[in-house]
């Protein structure tokens, strides 16, 4: 089997091409990539409950909207956090409950006391479910042009639009990524 390259902390971004309706114009965060497979979060998919409604420690540290993102289509009753602590690119001095992926991008440990992280979390977001794929099926995608690879920021975890985040990580490229932007929602319309 040829090596994996990880694509961990990287973003997906689905192609206008994507089939898949749990994925139409998806973000997703890669937390986890390598030769057995993959698992990240839909980065733009709020929900209507509250994070209170479910996890009512964490609702104060939960970034705008306070809301439960749909994670992905996979295990929806669990709950993953993302966060993103100010200055966690440092090797050392992680805060207990926080486990880095990418940067300052980390996962929380959800079954911590919230307290715990209070004063380190820059930011948090919850999500229900997750996304996930077995050894070789995203590369198997990404052959297929079903996503776009591109490098994450820490503002996109906490992005106060999630509706606009597919728009605005294809505008930031310095490529021909850049125009994708402009695709039509239904391109039939034009």
């Amino acid at each position: 089997m040829t090596e994996v390259s990880s694509l961990t902390g990287r973003l997906l971004v689905a192609t206008p091409a994507l089939a898949d309706p749990n994925f139409d114009r998806a973000v997703v965060l890669l937390l986890d990539h390598d030769e057995e497979g993959s698992l990240g979060v839909v980065l733009n998919r709020p929900t209507p409950v509250d994070v209170g409604d479910i996890l009512e420690g964490w609702a104060d540290l939960a970034g705008e909207p306070g809301v439960v993102f749909q994670g992905g289509p996979v295990s929806l009753d669990s709950a993953l956090g993302v966060a993103v602590i100010p200055g966690g690119t440092a090797a050392d001095g992680a805060p207990l409950g926080w486990r880095r992926v990418h940067g300052a991008i980390g996962l929380v440990d959800l079954e911590a006391p919230p307290e715990l992280l209070a004063s380190a979390l820059g930011s948090l977001r919850i999500f229900a479910g997750y996304a996930g794929w077995g050894p070789g099926q995203l590369e198997d995608e990404l052959v297929e042009g079903a996503w776009y690879v591109v490098e994450s920021e820490p503002g996109d975890v906490s992005s106060p639009s999630p509706e606009r985040l597919w728009r605005e990580v294809l505008r930031r490229q310095r490529n021909e990524l850049a125009m994708v932007a402009t695709y039509p929602d239904d391109p039939s319309l034009n």
